[in-house]
């Protein structure tokens, strides 16, 4: 049995991991005025935020087409897939899962699971990584299921905004809330867990950064961590040298939101995805 893992480019995982465990990676469209760029590949996450101040037009994003998907399936069948495991971003957040299940009800010549991850970025990344690794050690994809399974109980991941203006500009919050926000610096922050999104609000990027800190103590101990950014990485230090101690140093990942996220988030993002270890 041969299982092979796809999944989106939302999920975040360096390219070394990817690379090393043969996971192949659906690229997500940003769309900036009459250009599409395919995530990851046309246009990369430094450039995205170095520019993004000053895109005359909001940048907004797009899924592939079934077409793209069935296509792929069908390349890791001819490679000798005989079953393909297909993880994606939270149907909570995206319509890749709905995008990825037509396309694999469609392929007729290989096995074709489709998985919500129930998390995004590095929350799925982790999960993608379990499974490539499970897959590698021969595991077919009804063993490798229920472990993925536990670990989605035990993900979670939080970011804070420096802005609530690229939600709003994006459609997912109120305008008159969202402006009165940005007058008081109040600072979102949003938390997934199982498919589940919520918003807190902190005043001051200061109280944020603490609030993440304290989040992180209490989530403790860890089986994975990441800590994530968009812009800068400045305050990325910050996070890090509160984490020291907690887990291993040269275990802890690190990343830059993807154009795809980063279109509804912002420059200026921190936060972290982590597994808890099993109790």
């Amino acid at each position: 049995m041969t299982v092979r893992i796809v999944t989106d480019s939302t999920c975040d995982l360096p390219v070394e991991i990817i690379k090393s465990l043969k996971i192949c990676v659906v690229p997500l469209y940003v769309r900036i005025g009459n250009h599409d760029f395919l995530d990851g590949i046309d246009i990369s996450r430094e450039e995205f935020y170095e520019k993004m101040l000053f895109y005359e037009d909001y940048p907004t994003t797009a899924v592939p087409s079934p077409t793209k998907f069935r296509s792929l399936y069908q390349t890791l069948y001819d490679e000798g897939a005989s079953e393909v495991l297909s993880i994606h971003i939270s149907t909570s957040l995206s319509g890749v899962m709905d995008i990825a299940q037509s396309a694999a009800k469609d392929t007729l010549v290989v096995p074709v699971t489709v998985l919500d991850s129930q998390s995004l970025s590095m929350g799925t990344g982790f999960l993608v990584q379990k499974a490539a690794q499970l897959a590698q050690e021969g595991r077919t994809v009804k063993e490798i299921l229920p472990v993925l399974e536990d670990q989605i109980q035990r993900t979670h991941v939080w970011a804070a905004l420096d802005s609530m203006k690229y939600l709003r500009k994006s459609g997912r919050m109120n305008r008159f809330v969202s402006t009165i926000g940005d007058l008081l610096q109040i600072k979102p922050i949003l938390k997934m867990h199982q498919g589940i999104s919520g918003i807190e609000k902190q005043r001051t990027k200061k109280n944020a950064i603490q609030h993440l800190i304290y989040k992180i103590e209490s989530l403790n101990p860890f089986e994975k961590l990441a800590l994530l950014y968009s812009g800068s990485r400045d305050q990325l230090q910050l996070l890090q040298s509160r984490v020291t101690g907690l887990f291993p140093e040269k275990e802890i990942l690190f990343g830059i939101v993807n154009p795809v996220l980063g279109a509804h988030l912002g420059s200026g993002v921190l936060g972290f995805a982590c597994v808890q270890k099993e109790t």
